[in-house]
């Protein structure tokens, strides 16, 4: 079994309220960075997802291997190559300096740099990634911690949506809307009635993860975890037999009768 793999447990109800518990906001809050910083913490494979950051890996090995591996190690951001490919970019790098490569790679649902292992309560890297292989919990967790670290709880807690994008995403946030979307996440959880169950995300096309897996299991697609065309063409089809709105979006009614 490749490294790096684990039960890749989603989020729980109880994880997100004791969340917003100890950030002090409420849990439509909590439930609506969610929804609009995480599209999933894990791979199909149950690996969590990274993002491998040459350009951190360069400053934090002095630069010393730019010259013979420039595709994993450069002064310039960049080289990603996305999904599970991410991992070679960090073998590549783990065979140079492990604890490094472990450092210079953001992890899980909240794409929480390696390097803040120690500043979340890890001291060792190790540790952090193991957490980040377990579950959305353990993502979340970390996220809290982050959160409280960089005093963005009180954002969170005034529903400052601005603020809390501006410290958490940094300048992009005007350009990528994320300060709007947050409000507009928050608004829908706000007035949702409470849920006692795991909470389970929409899903559409350019979602990834065990939960897509899933899903093309159930209407006997190849199970690569990649909601592309041919997943929403299938949901589609699925749909409109069961008489449901036929958009390619599987919502509760459509989770509901795929029986997920």
């Amino acid at each position: 079994m490749p490294e790096f793999t684990g039960p890749a447990t989603p989020f729980s109800q109880d994880a997100i309220e004791e969340a917003a518990d100890d950030i002090g906001c409420d849990v439509a809050a909590v439930k609506a960075v969610i929804d609009v910083e995480s599209r999933g913490g894990f791979l199909a494979d149950t690996r969590p997802k990274i993002l491998f950051e040459r350009h951190v890996f360069s400053k934090r090995t002095g630069g010393r291997f730019d010259p013979s591996n420039p595709d994993i190690s450069s002064r310039t951001p960049g080289g990603y190559k996305g999904g599970a490919a991410e991992y070679d970019r960090l073998g590549e790098a783990i065979a140079l300096d492990r604890k490094a490569a472990l450092e210079s790679a953001s992890w899980g649902a909240f794409q929480i740099m390696g390097y803040h292992h120690d500043s979340l309560g890890m001291p060792d890297v190790e540790d952090f990634c193991r957490a980040m292989c377990n579950s959305e919990d353990d993502h979340l967790a970390a996220f809290v911690r982050f959160v409280k670290l960089n005093n963005l709880d009180d954002e969170l807690c005034r529903r400052d949506w601005a603020g809390f994008a501006r410290g958490y995403n940094g300048p992009a946030f005007l350009k990528n809307r994320y300060d709007t979307k947050l409000a507009a996440a928050y608004t829908v959880h706000a007035i949702s009635p409470p849920r006692t169950d795991t909470i389970q995300r929409t899903l559409k096309m350019g979602d990834d993860g065990p939960d897509v897996a899933l899903l093309q299991k159930k209407l006997s697609l190849v199970a690569d975890g990649d909601f592309g065309p041919a997943t929403k063409a299938a949901v589609i089809a699925f749909q409109k037999k069961r008489g449901l709105g036929s958009d390619g979006i599987v919502g509760t009614k459509t989770r509901q009768a795929l029986g997920l």
